[in-house]
């Protein structure tokens, strides 16, 4: 019998991991991804494809091994342009769509901001009327762990209560993981995809709680690639020399570390992009108020100049009313 408390992680083994060289994380993604197909099979998987670079990476790495391997893209309508013609460039590649579009998701849940976290905090506070439901006690400060405050209180947006617009976070749930979940169904085919457990709080916790292959869920899931961190994907696409998306220019390295200079053999160097940092959903506001200018919708203007006009268009002009939205909540655009 296995012994539970010998496979618990924790957030320490997280950090050790994720500091080790990219080509050991690769081994180890490797045989991640081999284990998720001797259990499904080859034809029992999916590759989820989002167009970008972490994605691009997971692609490269799971057909080197899987030629065969069926990708999977959602096209929700929000993606960078370039991200669909980019994806256009493969092969074997599934398209699906969401059943609604982001105009409809806003009038039904309200906008995406800030962050999944609060914005489902503010979305059911807002529907609950019990003082100590977890959701409003969170945004009042109240939560408590050992005696002492939460670090998972959220006060700070606690005037996002009175926004005189709607806020929530099933944006993602429905636009890009319920048209996944209705292909599971259709297919029973599991997912591979290029999720790492640095992008969030959430993410890590995951990995303590499943690791990188989750088996015994509703919605098995693999996330080979949970040790790496951003830099790893950049230096795999250099070395590599993988094509990406045009939207994020060239993959270059970054000669200034910590305000240092780094020599070669002397620390591994830094990379960066000279377009755009990440691509996602061009609308989203999640994480916008912690950019530094340009932010996203800063470089949107003068890159895609048609889509922020939409962005930012009063509601009952036909947009979808973004500025109301930047303007309450003090991003920059």
């Amino acid at each position: 019998m296995i012994n539970l408390e010998e496979v618990k992680r924790t957030m320490q083994e997280l950090k050790q991991m994720q500091s080790l060289p990219m080509e050991i994380k690769l081994s180890m993604t490797r045989q991640r991804i081999r284990e998720w197909v001797g259990r499904y099979g080859v034809n029992g998987v999916y590759i989820s494809f989002s167009g970008g670079k972490d994605s691009t990476v997971l692609l490269h790495i799971a057909r080197e091994m899987y030629p065969d391997m069926e990708a999977v893209f959602v096209d929700t309508g929000l993606e960078y342009p370039e991200i669909k013609e980019f994806v256009k460039t493969f092969d074997n590649v599934t398209l699906l769509r969401p059943e609604i579009n982001f105009r409809q998701v806003i009038e039904k849940y309200g906008y995406p901001v800030i962050s999944k976290e609060v914005s489902k905090s503010v979305y059911y506070s807002r529907r609950s009327n019990n003082p100590e439901n977890i959701y409003v006690k969170k945004l009042r400060g109240e939560l408590e762990f050992e005696g002492k405050k939460s670090q998972y209180n959220q006060e700070k947006w606690c005037f996002l209560l009175d926004a005189p617009f709607g806020v929530g976070n099933q944006c993602c749930d429905v636009m890009k993981k319920k048209p996944l979940h209705n292909f599971h169904k259709k297919t029973g085919k599991v997912p591979i995809t290029g999720q790492m457990a640095d992008e969030s709080k959430l993410r890590s916790q995951k990995w303590i709680n499943n690791g990188c292959n989750l088996y015994d869920s509703k919605y098995p899931i693999s996330n080979p690639m949970s040790l790496w961190v951003g830099n790893d994907a950049l230096e795999y696409i250099a070395k590599n020399n993988i094509k990406i998306a045009s939207v994020y220019g060239e993959v270059i390295a970054d000669c200034e570390m910590d305000g240092q200079m780094w020599l070669d053999g002397y620390s591994p160097p830094k990379f960066r992009t000279t377009g755009v940092s990440r691509t996602g959903c061009m609308f989203c506001m999640f994480g916008a108020h912690l950019e530094q200018e340009p932010n996203r919708f800063q470089r949107m203007k003068i890159t895609h100049p048609t889509v922020y006009s939409y962005c930012l268009r009063p509601w009952d002009s036909g947009g979808l009313g973004m500025k109301t939205v930047l303007d309450y909540v003090g991003i920059k655009y």
